[in-house]
């Protein structure tokens, strides 16, 4: 099998962020009430902009159904060692510094213990200042400065691999 690597569309992943800040695309669960769907929206976003699922049993990144999911695609802690480990098919990143951040990037807010719990995709900059989109608690340009949290990571979108 021969990995080929392409260029991230920050611009599709965008255009997806904003069409389905406040809403809910149909074809991927709602799992509001299921613990939080913010990482399943950023997975949504990051799948618009690479597009190509990687099906490794447990530890890959794709989404089927509500019971057909690798834990990456919901899962805060899942998604951040997908994109850091991923060296097969789908996307692939590498934490930065916050002023490192592009359009369709994503963060994750933590707590001083280390356990990280929301996921959102960056959308803009204001004042240098990253602005996101996120789902649980629905936002579109939101400052990530009006959160709170004690630790942050920032995961840099590099690209992504598929067959070629």
């Amino acid at each position: 099998m021969t990995l080929k690597t392409f260029e991230y569309d920050r611009d599709a992943a965008f255009a997806y962020a904003k069409k389905w800040a406040y809403a809910r695309n149909p074809r991927f669960y709602n799992f509001d009430r299921l613990g939080g769907d913010c990482t399943n929206y950023a997975s949504q976003c990051i799948y618009a902009g690479a597009p190509i699922m990687n099906f490794t049993p447990t530890f890959g990144w794709y989404y089927e159904s509500l019971q057909n999911r690798a834990p990456a695609w919901t899962g805060v802690e899942f998604l951040y060692r997908f994109l850091i480990q991923n060296e097969g098919v789908g996307p692939f990143a590498e934490e930065v510094s916050e002023e490192e951040l592009q359009i369709g990037d994503v963060v994750q807010l933590g707590r001083e213990t280390g356990d990280f719990y929301h996921t959102p995709v960056v959308v803009g900059f204001r004042y240098g200042t990253p602005l996101v989109a996120a789902h649980s608690y629905d936002t579109f340009n939101r400052p990530l400065s009006s959160y709170s949290f004690e630790r942050l990571r920032c995961l840099h979108i590099l690209g992504y691999r598929k067959e070629s």
